[in-house]
């Protein structure tokens, strides 16, 4: 964050200690988080930088001196042995740089530089740290991290963790630190069951562990069928194994659990590969992870290194992307859309979301902005997950500093053309421009006229389109298959290849399916999914624009609004005539559309995500060729969901709905039996 960035930074850091504290007790303390993980390590993330270029207004009691929260006092107190310290975090691969530079440094200012320097990664679990105590192979203690100075006992509730020994193969005395942690599954189940008792649910997994490990009855504890890893000796009675993998390797062989997908690498090349894949893989373990940490294998250079104030300089915590965080809402703007409809959209302070910055975030319509009570300058909660949108959450309204400005819904829009009025669309949340032949609607219906989800004409990009209106080659959709090379050649940036391989794009694009020709003509309320089922039951154009009303609401996936929006579509003398000479240059291709008898007919799919080796199209077509149908959103009426990388809300809605979720190579298991 550059210095001068912050209006008012004195004011700013102020609110952010406050907010976090009051989060940092929620989540640490009392284990009723109102935020996800991402967004609270957004705003100590985002106070960091600010006492960094302001250290004149950092408190000594700033929440970024402090480890974990205060210990509840319902339980008895404990002292720690060894202090319980919390790693620094790297969000990306330049942070991950700068840290081993620094270590770098350090095994340098030592005189350790001819010590081999290998890194020990290990999945970060996100369950709740307990730290264990035993004497001659005995357990008697565990207890929270707390403050890291002094944590809670919770020794009769760990005792009923099964993964965790009572009695060690060796009469050795030790402390050691793990973590436990409730899978997935158990916590769907759980949620279901207090869901029906109207209890209010569990937010995540580590919630559910933190709850269960602060239960004061045992026997609920037990219940809970807590689990859990071990991963770091503080003190051992005898010599400490040399590097942090040996250090695994025996804990296994007293009898600890520990996360096998440890790895070590003499690279940070190997480091970023390793990350990488569990960025990828990580839905597919039963239990949560937030990123990986890297350890400095050798024990010898990390007894070297030392702490800092509040971490172990030889390790950090690599984080994933998040798929939330905290960003600042610059200005509000009305866009037009091809059909006429206004969205409102935030113009944000760039920030990084699941992996790419983003600047943009659509408040969906008028009502939306009201719900939210989203104003110009809040700070914001934005979440972007796998295809979805960046989305604002919520408004973080403590951070207000009552200069936020609200919005003002207009009565007219320069972008809407003509006198610029705009209207609410009857029975919906939406507005539209009353007139619907402005310039900015015409660009957006071509610009997805010639997308790859229309007729896909490879070479035409939105830069070219724009082009081809200014210059008045084009006016209707027709037109583009009109085009000459003398037409294009005289235009600038225009060289002979490039309009050999516009029009050779545009030839072949003559030929196109109905689906996808149906998409190209933006018929409101008519998405891909909807254009496929029409084309799909009514087989060609002919029979769809002659469709009454009744027999398009029957339909599985249409309704009334869908039906109603079609035949004013078709019944439109412009539009008719649009299609017309449409159809005087191109060819719909009739065997798009198969018969499918498949033992997955009568079965809807979601698809959510990135899958590793398929496209979306692609395994939208496998789905299809067995009979089984696409849907966009999930439902009661969802038999699968196929979730890929990043699956985001979809995913969650599943979960809590039961429905089976597949990975790319179940779908494919299920494919080839069917």
């Amino acid at each position: 964050m550059p210095k001068n960035s912050t209006p008012n930074p004195k004011e700013r850091i102020e609110k952010l200690k406050k907010t976090i504290e009051k989060h940092q007790r929620l989540y640490h303390t009392l284990d009723k988080p109102e935020i996800s993980d991402e967004v609270y390590d957004s705003f100590v993330k985002e106070l960091e930088d600010l006492e960094k270029n302001y250290p004149e207004f950092k408190a000594k009691d700033s929440p970024t001196e402090r480890i974990g929260g205060e210990p509840l006092k319902e339980f008895v107190k404990v002292t720690h042995k060894n202090k319980q310290w919390s790693y620094d975090d790297a969000f990306d691969f330049e942070e991950l740089k700068k840290w081993d530079e620094k270590v770098k440094n350090f095994i340098k200012k030592e005189g350790l530089e001819n010590e081999k320097v290998e890194y020990c990664c290990e999945l970060k679990i996100d369950g709740l740290k307990v730290v264990l105590t035993y004497e001659k192979g005995l357990f008697i203690r565990a207890a929270t991290r707390g403050n890291g100075s002094i944590g809670e006992d919770v020794t009769n509730n760990v005792r009923t963790i099964e993964s965790i020994p009572l009695n060690l193969n060796k009469k050795i005395s030790l402390s050691l630190v793990g973590e436990a942690w409730i899978g997935q599954k158990d916590l769907e189940k759980i949620n279901k069951e207090r869901k029906e008792a109207e209890l209010p649910l569990y937010a995540n997994t580590r919630n559910l562990a933190a709850g269960a490990i602060r239960q004061l009855d045992p026997k609920m504890a037990k219940a809970r069928k807590l689990n859990s890893f071990v991963y770091d000796i503080d003190e051992i009675e005898g010599n400490i194994p040399k590097t942090q993998s040996e250090e695994l390797e025996l804990l296994r062989q007293l009898g600890f659990t520990i996360n096998k997908n440890f790895e070590v690498f003499d690279s940070l090349k190997g480091v970023e590969k390793y990350y990488q894949s569990w960025v990828k893989n990580r839905h597919k373990l039963d239990y949560g992870l937030d990123g990986i940490v890297i350890k400095i294998n050798s024990n010898k250079i990390q007894k070297a290194l030392g702490y800092t104030a509040k971490s172990p300089r030889w390790g950090v915590a690599y984080k994933f992307p998040a798929e939330q965080v905290t960003t600042t809402v610059l200005d509000i703007v009305l866009q037009v859309g091809r059909t006429g409809v206004l969205t409102p959209v935030a113009h944000l302070k760039p920030v990084v979301v699941a992996g790419s910055t983003v600047s943009r975030a659509t408040l969906h319509n008028e009502d939306e902005i009201r719900r939210l009570d989203v104003r110009i300058g809040d700070t914001v909660i934005l979440q972007k997950a796998g295809d979805v949108i960046p989305d604002i959450v919520s408004v973080v309204k403590e951070l207000r500093t009552s200069k936020e400005k609200e919005f003002k819904w207009p009565t007219h829009v320069d972008q809407c053309g003509g006198d610029g009025r705009i209207e609410r669309i009857p029975g919906q949340a939406a507005w539209r421009c009353v007139n619907p032949h402005s310039l900015d609607q015409i660009k957006r219906k071509f610009h997805h006229f010639v997308s790859k989800k229309a007729f896909d004409i490879e070479d035409m990009g939105p830069k070219v389109v724009d082009v081809l209106l200014k210059e008045n080659l084009i006016s209707e959709y027709a037109d583009i298959f009109t085009l000459k090379k003398g037409d294009l050649l005289s235009l600038p940036r225009f060289a002979e290849k490039s309009v050999d391989n516009l029009l050779a794009s545009i030839e072949k694009s003559k030929n196109v399916p109905l689906a996808r020709f149906l998409v190209g003509l933006s018929i409101p309320q008519v998405g891909e999914e909807t254009a496929y089922d029409l084309a799909s039951h009514f087989k060609t154009l002919e029979k769809l624009m002659l469709a009454t009303f009744d027999e398009l609401e029957k339909m599985n996936g249409v309704g009334p609004i869908v039906a109603q929006s079609i035949r004013d579509f078709f019944s439109n003398k412009e539009h008719r005539k649009m299609v017309d000479n449409l159809l005087k240059n191109i060819k719909i291709d009739k065997l798009e559309i198969k018969k499918t008898t498949g033992k997955l007919s009568g079965k809807t799919f979601v698809l959510t995500g990135t899958l590793p080796t398929l496209s979306r199209d692609q395994a939208k077509d496998m789905i299809r060729e067995k009979g089984g149908s696409i849907s966009e959103s999930v439902s009661k009426e969802t038999d699968y969901v196929v979730a890929g990388e990043n699956p985001g809300s979809k995913y969650d809605k599943a979960q809590k709905m039961g429905i089976q979720i597949l990975g790319e190579e179940e779908l494919r298991e299920l494919l080839h039996r069917s």
